[in-house]
């Protein structure tokens, strides 16, 4: 995390542009005080940024000194030494032993993105040294997430005497404490918070563990196994591995899948993540993955991707596998060196997505109806027959609509059942769910601040929800308080364009911990606001000076945003929102991504 003096530049108490309440019920207010001016301004003088660049970086806690080094992150200046981590260097020592004596290993991964990129990045080193393997991904129904005891049976049969498990197996000592009977030693690469007690197993890597110091608890799950594979290869390296007729596999053509599943996770894009993503971007544009290629051909991403694309196109297809398919679909699809075949697993996902969409829809439905908008400060939703592997995308929808942590439960026939969670910055639903399997009101329960499974015991659901809700409210209640939207300058219609956005984007990518640029089209008349898709929104607007932009919202038809807006045709509002680059035929244009507004005042 080089050069980051400060998460985030203080917000200073006058609103922008007189904003305090949006459509969206929000202040609006600049990022930066008088002193982060000041600091923008030496930024510009020192080195030569753009005024506006210079604004964006200060605000992201960049230091005056760091501004080279952050604008030209490489994976050697940034890469941690991958023994720093505790258990690293087991790990390694276990993992090249099974290499060079041929062993069969398994890889058991989680059934979500990071999970299958995991699992693809072990895989593709094992696979370079001809060792034999297997990828092995729980079904999400009928299994759940992390090793259980009947894979683990299974996988022993199979002659298995290594197995690593990446995204899971922290917490699943008993579990591992069979494996280790049928004979197995076992290697754990994960990310995960962890319990009381740590599994007995040869070797678990994971930054969060307590007596891990090396600071890097902000890797996602593919940042650890990426780091154990650099570290494994340095071992063959050093006993002359390659040096025996084998070609030594080129490592840093692995980052396109590290950088879909860190952004996946929704880990911080800070320190060695950043530079993760930067470049692993850089290598999906370049289309050698196979898999990557069929499925952004299916998902229609074109040039070279960003994170959105990453997030929001790439990602929920292969999650869709995992939420309503075949959960090993991903990581066969990450792992598939025929050309065919992976056309044909990313037609799959690609269909299975539309299908988890719907279902996801119909559930929202049905969720919406199933409780009352009232003052209460947590949401809780739950409904019989509702898919589990959609729950969580749909606790999500509900946060947004209502702007309260949310939870979704897939009640079976006796009322207990299985729910997920999401929350709002500054509530910290992953503590409340743990104190409630303490007091013996949910059967199991993790997940961390802003998000969280639940298992529901028989009947257990009203005591469950009359916790949250006294555990949360004056949390809740201070969260609301200070709903502000921290933006980072006002810019015109006429000012959209290529050279800016390219401009801008030195100080990304942008994601969670490096929050992306929210600009402000200040009275700018509204000129069209039409519904498209799926309950989008897409508008065009007209400056002062007569230039003119295009702008999306999404997902904002139906609610008040969406319906205000159209309301408020051919009049003069303030839009905020951020750049968004459309590349098509081989030109580029910049449109604007909504997601606030509001109307212009008089004092304005």
């Amino acid at each position: 995390m080089q050069g980051i003096a400060a998460a985030q530049a203080p917000l200073v108490p006058n609103s922008f542009l007189n904003v305090r309440s949006s459509l969206t019920g929000r202040t609006w207010r600049e990022r930066l005080d008088a002193g982060g001016r000041a600091q923008a301004l030496a930024m510009t003088q020192r080195h030569g940024v753009s005024d506006l660049l210079a604004t964006v970086l200060v605000g992201r806690g960049v230091a005056l000194d760091a501004v080279p080094e952050y604008l030209a992150p490489t994976i050697r200046s940034l890469l941690p030494e991958p023994y720093r981590l505790t258990d690293m260097e087991a790990a390694a020592e276990r993992i090249a032993r099974a290499v060079e004596r041929g062993e069969r290993v398994s890889i058991f991964g989680d059934y979500d993105v990071d999970g299958a990129t995991s699992s693809a990045v072990l895989a593709s080193l094992l696979k370079a040294a001809g060792t034999p393997h297997r990828i092995y991904i729980p079904d999400r129904i009928f299994e759940g997430y992390g090793p259980n005891e009947d894979a683990i049976r299974a996988l022993a049969a199979e002659g298995t005497s290594l197995l690593v498990a990446v995204d899971c197996g922290t917490t699943s000592n008993a579990t591992l404490d069979v494996a280790r009977a049928l004979g197995m030693d076992v290697v754990v690469l994960d990310h995960h918070q962890t319990g009381d007690t740590l599994p007995d197993v040869t070797a678990l890597v994971n930054p969060k563990r307590n007596d891990d110091v090396s600071g890097h608890d902000y890797l996602a799950a593919v940042g650890v196994v990426f780091l154990a594979v650099v570290a494994v290869n340095r071992v063959l390296r050093q006993r002359g591995f390659w040096s025996a007729g084998r070609s030594e596999p080129d490592l840093l053509a692995l980052l396109d899948l590290v950088a879909l599943g860190t952004v996946a996770d929704v880990v911080p894009l800070v320190g060695i993540n950043r530079a993760f993503v930067l470049k692993g971007l850089a290598a999906f544009g370049q289309r050698r993955r196979l898999g990557l290629r069929a499925l952004a051909d299916a998902a229609r991403v074109r040039g070279t991707p960003n994170p959105y694309h990453l997030g929001f196109l790439i990602g929920p297809r292969i999650n869709a596998g995992g939420r309503i398919g075949r959960a090993e679909l991903g990581a066969l699809l990450l792992t598939c060196d025929d050309e065919s075949e992976a056309e044909k697993l990313a037609l799959e996902l690609d269909r299975l997505n539309v299908e988890r969409q719907e279902v996801e829809r119909a559930t929202l439905a049905d969720a919406e109806a199933a409780f009352a908008d009232t003052d209460s400060p947590v949401v809780v939703a739950s409904g019989r027959g509702w898919h589990p592997g959609v729950i969580g995308l749909v606790a999500a929808r509900l946060k947004e609509r209502t702007g309260k942590p949310s939870f979704a439960v897939a009640l079976d026939d006796d009322g207990g059942g299985t729910g997920s969670g999401r929350s709002i910055p500054g509530v910290d639903i992953g503590s409340a769910v743990r104190a409630a399997v303490t007091d013996g009101l949910l059967a199991k329960g993790g997940g961390h601040a802003m998000a969280a499974g639940i298992t529901v015991p028989k009947g257990g659901l009203p005591a469950f929800q009359a916790f949250l809700e006294a555990r949360l409210a004056a949390p809740v209640e201070a969260a609301l308080h200070e709903d502000v939207l921290a933006v980072d300058g006002a810019l015109s219609a006429g000012a959209l364009k290529p050279e800016l956005y390219a401009d801008l984007a030195k100080a990304g990518p942008f994601g969670a911990g490096n929050p992306e640029p929210i600009f402000v089209l200040p009275n700018h008349v509204l000129l069209s606001a039409d519904e498209v898709g799926t309950g989008h929104l897409r508008l065009r607007v007209r400056a002062a000076d007569g230039s003119t932009a295009g702008a999306i919202a999404f997902r904002v038809a139906d609610q008040q945003l969406g319906v205000v807006l159209r309301r408020l045709r051919g009049q003069p509002v303030h839009l905020a929102g951020c750049l968004q680059l459309d590349e098509w035929g081989g030109r580029a244009n910049v449109g604007f991504r909504l997601i606030d507004a509001a109307e212009v005042s008089e004092e304005a």
